[in-house]
């Protein structure tokens, strides 16, 4: 959620400033501005809504021309989305700038006292307290912004990603961080500041990532970082490893249809290269048999998505390996005192590895004395660089705001931890890891399969479209897929939906069934198939439609369902990898169909950086 970016070097700062705009759409946000130095002082521009409406005020006020910038895209958490308070905000007279990514919790106690010291405000929003702040503060050319800025933030509670000019330097720009990313791009002659890497790789592969109480100093021609102390720090660079095109539509409509098709390469590149004669192999990722073999209890920590994939993963550890898991709300396991000992092992999932409640639970499990084991996408992400272990997903960037690839990504690595773990405590043989890794090396191609149902899920969308409520039933295994089924089509087309374990149905839920009503059912675990297919009758009876996703030997009565889709052979443990491919592509084509804004959907972020 919201965006930054910033540039200084030679060249004009406005189409580059913008386009960082553009590739940071995904986050999600609701008004966007920019701040510049030109020839009549420190010009900012600020518009609600899309970028698109920003880029035409600009035009409409004779455009502009500046060597440095900064810009933004904001999400409302402090005040409504309007154009008062949207990014960046002035302090002073106008002298200084400011774009902020997340909140700071004791705005309301610093802007009581700048009022006292005359300071008006023109926004509802606590990043107006930092601009005022950082102009207070600042004594003038005699000192440097970049210190000033580090007295700020010593005065600030929260989090934040801080982008800050002063009239005193015009091509200067200064970042500081504290729990929500912010990257360096390094040019020839121009460098750039970012809250994703996707912002500056039109312009450079380099960069470098500041870490917690950093400030940098962002000049054409140098930068330089300090600790909180004001001392000096070398930063490595580091160069990014995919090719501009993967974060480009590459002729699809959007985004999310682009990255459903990219699955089977996507986990491909994370279990393929950890299966090497028939074993599951952890090298350098700090998952050594002996801290596997030794784990009493594991916990799965995520939000959303990620979750999903946790609960998917708590019910394959526990049926291979016989160790106690349990999946937790990120958000709640915060407050719930966990019970967490020495020996326990906590796995949090996050696709950018910046999620800020999934980033506090890792910290809590780590201080309680747990090992942290980290399943992200974004490379030296905060997440990554903190975790004890890491398990890159390696999909590539993932653009749509809706999670696709990197959620099946995702289930991969649960996957090879689970086989991994149950072969190191020995509850299973040599040759079942074998055969599981056999399995899961041919999930790809599996969903390959999957992926030729896009003309039926695109038919069935037709159809289906106009409905005000849908339910997804699921026992198991298959109610974690459920879940995640349900969310993607709440996520981008603003259908009602719900999931709920099938046993529930007859404990209240069945009320809402009715003439008409759309119910998604999965039954891929053959233990379970006479059991789900009488929940099916019951809803069917009452008027229910049926799409029944079905495992490969299902051999039930299907003529209560109006459309069968059976999986390719596969071991019942993997079958979610399988099941929720068609059911993306039902959310995706309900929504074109809906004419909902797929890729970014209303009040949704990508990455969600504050609490």
């Amino acid at each position: 959620m919201c965006g930054i970016v910033g540039f200084t070097g030679k060249d004009n700062a406005l189409p580059i400033l913008l386009k960082g705009l553009y590739s940071l759409e995904y986050r999600g946000y609701d008004s966007a501005g920019i701040a510049a130095f030109t020839k009549d002082g420190l010009t900012v521009v600020k518009s609600r809504g899309r970028i698109a409406n920003l880029e035409d005020k600009i035009h409409a006020e004779g455009g502009i021309t500046a060597c440095c910038g900064i810009g933004h895209t904001r999400w409302a958490t402090h005040g409504e989305p309007s154009d008062r308070n949207s990014h960046p905000h002035l302090g002073g007279k106008g002298k200084v700038a400011v774009v902020h990514n997340g909140i700071i919790e004791n705005y309301l106690e610093l802007r009581s006292q700048l009022e006292k010291h005359g300071y008006v405000f023109q926004s509802e929003t606590d990043t107006e307290t930092v601009a005022h702040l950082v102009d207070y503060l600042h004594t003038g050319k005699h000192e440097e912004l970049a210190m000033t800025v580090l007295k700020a933030i010593g005065m600030l509670r929260g989090s934040y990603a801080l982008g800050v000019v002063s009239m005193d330097d015009t091509s200067e720009i200064v970042a500081a961080r504290r729990d929500n990313p912010l990257v360096i791009g390094l040019g020839d002659g121009e460098n750039m500041i970012a809250s994703d890497i996707t912002a500056i790789i039109s312009r450079t592969r380099k960069y470098i990532i500041l870490d917690d109480g950093e400030v940098a100093i962002v000049r054409p021609d140098s930068v330089t970082v300090m600790n909180s102390f004001g001392d000096i720090v070398e930063k490595q660079p580091q160069e990014v490893n995919w090719d501009l095109s993967a974060a480009e539509k590459g002729g699809y409509e959007h985004f999310m249809i682009k990255e459903i098709m990219e699955q089977p390469q996507a986990v491909s590149n994370t279990i393929h290269p950890r299966i090497k004669d028939g074993k599951v192999v952890f090298e350098d990722e700090g998952l050594t048999d002996e801290r596997l073999a030794n784990a009493h209890h594991i916990h799965i920590i995520g939000c959303g998505s990620a979750l999903h994939a946790g609960m998917v993963g708590r019910s394959i550890i526990e049926k291979l390996s016989r160790v106690r898991c349990t999946a937790w709300v990120a958000s709640e396991f915060r407050y719930e005192n966990p019970i967490i000992e020495p020996d326990d092992l906590c796995i949090v999932i996050s696709q950018s590895g910046e999620t800020a409640d999934t980033l506090a639970a890792m910290r809590q499990a780590k201080q309680a004395g747990a090992y942290t084991a980290a399943i992200v996408n974004v490379v030296s992400s905060t997440i990554a660089r903190e975790a004890d272990g890491v398990l890159y997903l390696w999909a590539g960037p993932e653009i749509a705001v809706a999670t696709t690839k990197a959620y099946s990504a995702q289930l991969g690595a649960l996957y090879l931890f689970a086989v991994k773990l149950a072969s190191v405590r020995g509850t299973i043989t040599a040759a079942q890891e074998k055969t599981y890794c056999d399995a899961l090396y041919a999930v790809p191609k599996q969903i390959e399969k999957m992926l030729e149902t896009k003309g039926q899920m695109q038919y069935l969308a037709t159809r289906y479209a106009n409905r005000s409520s849908v339910f997804y039933l699921g026992r198991t295994l298959d109610y974690a897929a459920a879940m995640e089924a349900s969310l993607k089509l709440k996520e981008v087309s603003y259908v009602h939906s719900e999931a709920y374990a099938a046993g529930e149905l007859k404990h209240g839920t069945i009320s809402l069934i009715e003439h008409g009503t759309l119910v998604v059912a999965l039954a891929t675990q053959p233990e379970l198939y006479e059991k789900t297919i009488s929940n099916i009758r019951e809803v069917a009876s009452r008027g229910a439609e049926v799409i029944l996703i079905a495992g490969d030997g299902f051999e039930g009565d299907t003529s209560c369902c109006n459309y069968v889709l059976h999986l390719p052979k596969i071991p019942p443990e993997l079958s979610a990898s399988l099941s929720i491919v068609p059911l993306q592509l039902l959310a995706y084509y309900i929504a074109v169909e809906r004419s909902c804004d797929v890729d970014k959907p209303r009040n949704l972020a990508k990455s969600v950086t504050v609490e």
